[in-house]
């Protein structure tokens, strides 16, 4: 009985989203369409309600329930807290734009949440299978939101494309896993660590580690599993791809940290090649293709793939430290990411996409706050002092200096450079240039008020980084030990 009782209490979290999430899509069917925003708070209330109980269930200690399918640590609170955050953000940005285009329906907030239970599920699986259940479920609901504007031919060609890639990408993960359960004769994470350090490296063991990297190279969207990242950005609608492009990278980042820290970390000196190298191509193909775009949203796309490639050189050290400064990169640029197509949101309205970087010409002279909250985005992208984005490359370039990556460092810090150059362009277009459009903002107060302070934040976190950085190290340290 008392097994029980703490299964359900560390399951708690998931079980007030799961619930909340099924009724809220029962609820939609029973309002009016003038009602919906009773939907919208209720969504919030869920995630507020989730963050309570993970809270006050948070113990220090790492709790395993359900036969060790589902672990419970200070790793997969402060993620899931985080998740929680960025959910919250998306549901606020997004608000107004589906409103415009009559999308503004329960089936989003539902799927959102099915999503965030998806990865939830992902950062507490100890289990590989708990793990691709998790991974399945927010696939699924990504692949729908994608297509959720369905009298849009853009965005069903782009959830064609994403669900084709995606399966393919899944079903190498699952080989990969097969192949290793066929070498250990477990699925559970800690004892296939243990049963590779008894046993010799062999041919399906290292196999088995290639097909389960390119699966999590998928996810990430780290070359050569890229392809399907600029389409996706571009075609979905700009919620969709607000959504894509930041909270599920936490749960990329911790089913990395279980599979391959804490399930396959006998075979590191293997992984650290394979992520060496799609780390560097990603940062070189991601800088070099962003250049060239004229699209907003694709320009985000590529420059995603070069942030994941940043990403990858703090695993790729190996160690406590590279995998900290992978963790705060993370955190950064999901905060980084959400602002950025925050304002693109905000500017805009209905019947007009602001998704063309000419778009955000002279936008200093028509909201010159908004521009300059559009600079520090930028700036924290490219890695400008004293913006949270210089110190997020410093930590993860600095860690794998010390694992002795040098030549690879140096490299990283021209692509750096060259990559700061697209996103000083959008500056200078926002500064310098004559605005092509003078409408005026239809956003929401709060939506203007939140990603104000949200923008700040990217610069007050800069200032004193070491209050991230911590928490950071020290939940991965505490669920390491």
């Amino acid at each position: 009985m008392d097994n029980m009782q703490f299964d359900l209490l560390a399951l708690l979290p998931e079980l007030v989203l799961l619930g909340m999430a099924m009724f809220i899509l029962l609820l939609d069917l029973f309002i009016l369409p003038q009602n919906r925003s009773i939907i919208y708070g209720l969504s919030q209330f869920t995630l507020f309600a989730a963050a309570f109980f993970t809270f006050k269930t948070h113990t220090p200690a790492v709790g395993f329930a359900f036969s060790h399918m589902f672990i419970d640590d200070t790793l997969s609170d402060v993620i899931k807290m985080m998740m929680y955050l960025g959910t919250s953000l998306i549901f606020v940005y997004s608000r107004k734009y589906l409103q415009d285009r009559n999308l503004y329906r329960g089936e989003f907030y539902a799927m959102v949440l099915f999503g965030l239970l998806g990865m939830m599920i992902m950062v507490s699986g100890h289990n590989l299978l708990t793990i691709y259940i998790g991974l399945e479920l927010l696939s699924l609901c990504l692949y729908s939101l994608v297509a959720f504007d369905r009298d849009n031919p853009r965005a069903s060609e782009a959830a064609m494309k994403y669900f084709v890639l995606g399966a393919l990408a899944s079903g190498m993960l699952l080989y990969g896993m097969s192949m290793i359960y066929g070498m250990t004769g477990s699925l559970d994470v800690s004892d296939i660590a243990n049963s590779i350090l008894q046993q010799e490296k062999s041919p399906v063991l290292i196999l088995g580690l290639v097909f389960l990297v390119s699966g999590i190279a998928f996810k990430f969207g780290a070359v050569p599993f890229q392809m399907w990242v600029p389409d996706v950005y571009q075609g979905s609608p700009t919620p969709m791809t607000l959504l894509i492009g930041s909270v599920p990278k936490l749960a990329a980042f911790a089913m990395t940290v279980r599979l391959l820290v804490q399930g396959l970390h006998p075979l590191a000196q293997d992984w650290q090649d394979m992520l060496m190298l799609m780390a560097i191509l990603s940062i070189i193909i991601g800088n070099f293709s962003a250049i060239v775009q004229t699209n907003l949203k694709r320009m985000l796309a590529y420059s995603t793939i070069s942030h994941v490639g940043f990403i990858l050189f703090g695993m790729m050290s190996a160690n406590a430290n590279g995998f900290a400064s992978s963790f705060f990169y993370i955190s950064t640029y999901v905060l980084t990411s959400i602002a950025g197509f925050g304002i693109i949101l905000l500017l805009s309205r209905q019947g007009f996409e602001a998704e063309q970087i000419d778009d955000l010409k002279g936008l200093n002279q028509r909201h010159p706050w908004f521009a300059f909250l559009m600079l520090i985005i930028m700036f924290s992208m490219a890695g400008i002092p004293p913006t949270i984005g210089f110190y997020a490359k410093f930590t993860v370039l600095q860690a794998a200096w010390q694992a002795g990556f040098t030549w690879q460092v140096v490299l990283a810090v021209l692509m750096a450079v060259i990559g700061a150059f697209y996103y000083l362009n959008i500056v200078r277009k926002m500064y310098f240039d004559a605005p092509v459009d003078n409408s005026p903002l239809t956003a929401p107060v709060d939506m203007r008020f939140v990603l104000s302070v949200h923008s700040l934040a990217l610069l007050g976190l800069g200032l004193f980084p070491e209050i991230l950085l911590s928490v950071c190290g020290r939940s991965l340290l505490m669920s390491l030990q």
